[in-house]
């Protein structure tokens, strides 16, 4: 087939080399990217839509064309997603400075977040604690179970938008969570008792389709350090909860570290922003002051 007679579809996964495209009539096929986006230094991902050529018999098809993307992640590599759903738990304890990094990734590719409190029904003080630390960053958050269905029509409203994917920490139950919520049957892990964390069931991207839900499971972020190119003093704009305040510092630009006259510090002491939100907010400044100043070691 020749390139003028491509098709449209979307990357439903991607493993050595070879990318697995679903086409408009639901058929998957088996593709490999062609050599002129490696030099536009363009690797195709997990939901991207393309233009591709299938193969014929056994033969793999060809990538042709990736077509724009309206936000992209670079791990895991994947694209396209209107929606992310931030997972914590009571059991792993939660890890506030993976979920403010999480944040700040989607806000920073134009992704819109949620925070999911998973098992709520072992522990309802998380969500409470959840809903005080992050009252004024205005987005959604949801208390649910997978087990006792609690929360999930909210949930299920949400994955009907767009492209959502799950992130958060191992053993949180995201895979649990999505069967209970699309009624896909996922490979779960169970957190190991000896060093209290989850095992990694999840190793390649692949986005998922059941009905009208389009989400994409995937491996764990909790190494994720979006940092690179960040000058410190652009941390603070995706910060949405800090917004009020900017321009009513005393200095200008501020960090919103330790400055006298700051707004935000202020308002911090005041009980109008979260004390540990800030305090973790001065962790990651303090990495991207680190990152930033090795940028050309």
């Amino acid at each position: 087939m020749s390139e003028g007679n491509a098709q449209q579809g979307v990357i439903v996964k991607g493993v050595g080399g070879l990318y697995y495209a679903r086409g408009l009539d639901g058929e998957v096929h088996v593709l490999r990217a062609k050599g002129k986006f490696r030099k536009q230094r363009l690797t195709p991902m997990v939901g991207d839509q393309i233009r591709y050529t299938p193969g014929v018999g056994d033969e793999h098809g060809w990538v042709e064309e990736i077509l724009p993307r309206s936000s992209e992640l670079l791990r895991p590599p994947v694209a396209n997603i209107r929606y992310v759903l931030l997972v914590i738990a009571p059991q792993p304890a939660p890890d506030y400075l993976l979920l403010d990094t999480l944040l700040v990734l989607a806000f920073r590719q134009g992704i819109s977040p949620a925070i999911v409190v998973n098992k709520c029904d072992l522990d309802q003080s998380v969500f409470d604690e959840v809903q005080r630390e992050y009252a004024s960053l205005n987005v959604p958050m949801l208390a649910v179970s997978a087990q006792t269905g609690e929360g999930l029509e909210a949930l299920q409203a949400l994955l009907r938008q767009g492209i959502c994917c799950f992130a958060g920490q191992s053993g949180v139950g995201k895979s649990t969570l999505l069967s209970a919520a699309t009624g896909l049957e996922l490979k779960t892990g169970e957190i190991s008792r000896k060093i209290s964390r989850g095992r990694h069931t999840t190793r390649h991207a692949e986005l998922l389709f059941s009905g009208e839900y389009q989400v994409l499971d995937t491996p764990g972020f909790s190494l994720l350090e979006p940092w690179e190119g960040l000058e410190p003093i652009h941390l603070k704009d995706d910060y949405p909860d800090f917004a009020p305040y900017e321009g009513q510092c005393r200095f200008s630009p501020c960090y919103h570290l330790s400055e006298p006259g700051c707004a935000v510090l202020e308002a911090a002491e005041n009980g109008e922003l979260g004390k540990q939100r800030l305090e973790r907010y001065h962790l990651l400044l303090r990495k991207v002051q680190e990152v930033w100043r090795k940028r050309y070691d």
